[in-house]
């Protein structure tokens, strides 16, 4: 049995998709089941609930071979730590109580990051809390998602611009989530593999904003510029969004870091995944930029 958490999210999603393909048995975890398409509600086994209730992932976890763990985002958090390390605690409980043998699980690329880098701190530490029960262990460690752009739809359309707290000249590295997707279920149909280990996982691009605004201009055949936006504003808009004060600093907190080159040294030892962001654009961004 293959338990998927978040799998109505932009990376469960996909995870799920494919772990049906293979024909092996499908358990998930669902707040809402309605929000499954039909096809996939008949094909799994659903326990309805949060992964945040300790008493929903015990039952789901019984009779698991393999995990595939993600702590989906909550802007309204009063905690960026609690919110990943709370439901994850219980995860490993579950995992040690029910022998579960195998877990992949959705961290993050980064060095220097262990304290005062925000989400990325916090995504770290959970994985250093499924480490700790013995599993075997894969810990996926994706940069930033090519699919935040498409938050900013509405402003590109609108304003022919996106914003983003980086500088226009600092190269990053990005990745789409169909190739997390992809290295998940790589990992959770595999049976052989041992140990622990992370596993990073990035495009093939080595982009600056004033490049991705370059990309997109040309796939959307229109002009599309890139402008910074200060740390500080950038944290003021997302509290003006609804975010909470722990969540928009833990937001300014991670971009700081990842100015100062976070992901860089990571990044450059790991062999680049299969999509470019201009693939991404013309199969992902432009279709819902007309849609």
């Amino acid at each position: 049995m293959l338990v998927v958490t978040t799998p109505t999210g932009q990376i469960g999603r996909q995870v799920v998709d494919r772990l049906l393909g293979s024909g092996e048995p499908v358990r998930v975890i669902v707040r809402d089941p309605g929000r499954l398409s039909p096809d996939v509600r008949e094909r799994v086994e659903v326990v309805q609930g949060s992964h945040r209730d300790r008493d929903v992932v015990m039952k789901a976890f019984t009779g698991a071979d393999a995990v595939f763990w993600l702590v989906p985002p909550d802007p309204s958090a009063p905690s960026v730590e609690d919110h990943v390390l709370d439901p994850t605690r219980s995860a490993c409980e579950a995992i040690g109580g029910h022998g579960v043998e195998r877990v992949v699980a959705v961290s993050t690329m980064g060095t220097g990051i262990e304290r005062n880098a925000g989400h990325l701190s916090a995504a770290r530490a959970g994985e250093e809390l499924l480490a700790g029960t013995g599993v075997k262990f894969r810990a996926l460690r994706p940069p930033g998602f090519m699919e935040n752009l498409l938050w900013q739809l509405d402003t590109i359309r609108n304003q022919g611009a996106f914003f983003w707290p980086h500088p226009a000249d600092h190269t990053f590295a990005l990745v789409a989530t169909r190739d997390i997707a992809a290295k998940a279920a790589e990992l959770l149909l595999d049976d052989s593999w041992s140990g622990q280990g992370a596993v990073p996982v990035v495009s093939p691009d080595s982009l600056s904003p004033a490049g991705v605004a370059r990309i997109v201009s040309e796939v959307l055949e229109r002009p599309v510029r890139f402008q910074q936006v200060p740390v500080e504003a950038y944290r003021a808009t997302m509290l003006e969004h609804g975010a909470s004060e722990a969540w928009a600093q833990g937001l300014a907190d991670m971009a700081v870091a990842q100015n100062n080159g976070a992901y860089d040294e990571e990044h450059r030892a790991t062999p680049p995944g299969p999509t470019g962001f201009r693939q991404w654009c013309e199969e992902v961004l432009k279709p819902a930029f007309l849609a």
